[in-house]
């Protein structure tokens, strides 16, 4: 006789197409002009949900990175080890393009793309994303040395990935990370002490240290220095020109919260060797080119963090009972799955609103300024607002799975402790909104052409309708002291704009009623009677 049978278990969430049951995701592919990539994006989201991608993810995290510094006999090498699960998510990611598609292929939709696959991937693992996330956003800023993107382009746009420690001009690919924060300047970069001194034959050598320097087994960085002519960007490779390592040292790793899979490191240059990016001095608006689409990055991750937190939930409610009945058919639990799915929704329909604005400006070949000057002000606004609520949404999500979901055998710890990040990565809550007092004062076609957008939904809401007119008064003389909540309202202004234009009734109306006219309590799950729960539950999560 069996002494143990198990029962009312869910089955493990695998092996299933998380494009298909995303419609939001699914939606934003085709309205944002990347339908030509569906059937690509859907075969990477099946590949990234098998069982061994899954496990990928688990065994990265449960065995972080190794540094060497030296090797047996004493030789200073600076090198990482990573198991073998790590390579795997690198190469998956890599061979889909992610890391460079739109560079490759600057067709329309192609930024939008990428920003469904990078979403679907960062629900497996999101560690492996940051490089991902910095060779694709080196680009830009790249562009401003047009020889120095002439001879990395074709290692950076390669489809193959190849981690053996080596110049750059002798492996099958590239990948580029990023240096600027020192001890003593945080996200003040101009208080930076790193030194740059031109060797006479259009190179520097850079001396110095950064306290964070992300994927330090990159095979070249992006980092700040001082310069004669002031803060400059430079690009620092592993290897000198002439095949010897640079003198680029890696000091320690750091022990993170999160992110575990992903090293992130302390370095130190001496008379490392370097070439100047842009103009000597302007090091701030060249780094800049390169943050903002890492911005756009958080926002995706933090989209993707906020999915698969909401997809554990659904699955598990679906499948767990209660008191007679199943979780998903009891009354208060519809309503908190029902009020994190319009979270995720409103995430996920911002983020591809905002790919889609990096499709159609100059720098992406194409010449609509306007949406230029929207991204400016959008990415910043979304970057703070959705990296924010990723956190809160992960944890009522944990919560729906009871002791189940609070244990390590569980993806919701890993997902819970990832969550933070995004809103410290690439300038914290504070920084963001300084940047976007920034913009309000200095580039009035950013603001212009964000009012232009939220304007697109005037006469579909009398309450959103109030909270434009309340929003759009508040942009007339922002003040320091009242930043976030002026750019928490633009974001939540700018998630109701696009959800009454795009989303079904149900979505919109619940989400303008809780979030816009603050019918809502203080914690997930405490929608208004009125609300359609079961027309939100059907799309979030199709039986």
């Amino acid at each position: 006789m069996a002494t143990h049978e198990v029962f009312n278990q869910p089955p493990p969430l695998q092996d299933y197409d998380p494009l298909a049951r995303d419609l939001a995701l699914l939606e934003g592919l085709r309205r944002e002009g990347a339908g030509w990539a569906e059937d690509s994006v859907g075969e990477l989201g099946r590949r990234a949900a098998s069982r061994e991608a899954i496990a990928w993810g688990a065994q990265a995290n449960e065995n972080p990175p190794r540094l060497r510094t030296h090797d047996r006999y004493g030789n200073r090498v600076d090198e990482l080890e990573f198991h073998p699960a790590w390579h795997e998510l690198m190469r998956l990611s890599i061979s889909h393009g992610i890391h460079a598609a739109p560079w490759r292929d600057p067709r329309e939709g192609a930024h939008v793309a990428r920003a469904a696959k990078m979403m679907l991937v960062s629900q497996t693992e999101f560690g492996h994303g940051c490089p991902i996330s910095m060779t694709y956003s080196a680009f830009p800023a790249l562009q401003r040395q047009p020889d120095l993107l002439e001879e990395w382009a074709p290692h950076l746009v390669s489809l193959s990935y190849d981690p053996r420690s080596l110049p750059a001009s002798e492996k099958l690919g590239a990948l580029i990370g990023m240096g600027m924060t020192e001890k003593q300047g945080g996200s003040d970069v101009r208080a930076n002490t790193t030194r740059a001194v031109s060797t006479g034959d259009g190179a520097f050598a850079i001396t110095g240290h950064k306290w964070f320097c992300s994927a330090p087994m990159s095979d070249a960085f992006l980092v700040l220095a001082q310069a004669p002519r002031g803060l400059s960007c430079f690009l620092l490779p592993r290897f000198t020109p002439d095949g010897q390592r640079n003198r680029f040292f890696l000091q320690r790793l750091k022990d993170k919260l999160g992110n575990r899979s992903n090293a992130s490191g302390e370095v130190e240059f001496d008379a490392a060797w370097a070439r100047l990016v842009g103009e000597e001095g302007r090091g701030v608006q060249a780094i800049l080119e390169m943050v903002n689409h890492t911005r756009l990055d958080c926002v995706i991750g933090s989209s993707g963090m906020m999915r698969a937190a909401l997809s554990q939930a659904a699955h598990h409610c679906a499948h767990r009972s209660a008191f007679g009945k199943r979780l998903v058919e009891q009354p208060l639990m519809r309503r908190v799955l029902a009020d994190l799915a319009l979270e995720s929704e409103a995430a996920t329909i911002l983020m591809m609103r905002l790919a889609r604005a990096y499709d159609r400006t100059p720098q992406a070949g194409a010449r609509d300024e306007g949406e230029l000057h929207f991204r400016r002000l959008a990415t910043a606004v979304a970057k703070f607002w959705v990296c924010k609520r990723a956190a809160p949404h992960v944890a009522e999500a944990l919560e729906c799975l009871g002791g189940n979901g609070y244990v390590e055998e569980s993806v919701l710890p890993r997902i819970l402790r990832e969550s933070p990040l995004n809103s410290i990565w690439e300038g914290s809550g504070n920084v963001i909104c300084l940047d976007v007092l920034r913009a309000l004062h200095k580039e009035p076609l950013a603001r212009d052409a964000l009012v232009a957008e939220l304007r697109l939904a005037r006469g579909a809401d009398r309450h959103l309708d109030a909270a434009l007119d309340g929003v759009e008064a508040e942009l007339v003389k922002p003040d320091e002291a009242g930043a976030r909540r002026l750019v928490e309202r633009l974001a939540i202004a700018l998630q109701a704009s696009l959800l009454v234009r795009h989303a079904p009734p149900a979505v919109a109306d619940a989400f303008v009623q809780t979030r816009v006219a603050r019918d809502h309590g203080y914690v997930f799950g405490t929608l208004p009677a009125g609300a359609d729960v079961d027309a939100i539950l059907a799309r979030a999560w199709p039986a």
